[in-house]
């Protein structure tokens, strides 16, 4: 699904993020800034170490917040890890919307025109992908609206659930 707002695609994608050739990936990170499973494994794994030690040397951020590194050898140029939990590994509404909104921040002070996130809290947060997708989808529109230098926003999902979420929240559901 796709929709456009002030000229700024959303949409919505299945597959693999660390195939995703745009400016930025998002990591759903700790406020640590460690990489272990997940999207963040699947991100060192494919980009590198060097990826998780560049993000490491800016931490710990609190929860919320984002710090942006290097893309290793993804495709993607850079990587914006959004702590969307600590190290309790759990999160909730305020937490997804507040670190949506910081990845978006970071990408528009950097000038960039696309970035791909993953659904932030759902994995190891364990947080429920239907509130997920309005969450995260609410916190775009209110940026773009804002004003973005951005293009196109991505969100890359892996799994029928949460691509079906996703899409319904981008219909307006």
């Amino acid at each position: 699904m796709e929709k456009t707002i002030n000229s700024v695609v959303l949409r919505t994608f299945g597959g693999d993020i660390c195939d995703r050739k745009v400016d930025a990936l998002v990591n759903a990170a700790n406020n640590e800034l460690w990489m272990g499973g997940g999207v963040a494994g699947a991100i060192k794994r494919v980009g590198g170490k060097e990826i998780e030690q560049e993000a490491m040397r800016q931490g710990p951020i609190p929860v919320g917040a984002a710090v942006v590194t290097g893309g290793g050898s993804l495709r993607a140029r850079h990587v914006i890890h959004a702590a969307v939990m600590g190290n309790n590994l759990k999160t909730g509404a305020d937490e997804i919307r507040r670190a949506t909104l910081s990845a978006l921040n970071r990408a528009k002070e950097l000038g960039l025109r696309s970035i791909a996130f993953p659904a932030l809290g759902t994995g190891v947060g364990g947080f429920p992908i239907e509130e997920c997708a309005r969450i995260m989808y609410q916190a775009m529109v209110g940026h773009v609206v804002g004003g973005t230098s951005l293009q196109m926003i991505e969100i890359v999902l892996f799994g029928r659930e949460a691509y079906d979420a996703f899409d319904h929240a981008l219909a307006g559901g």
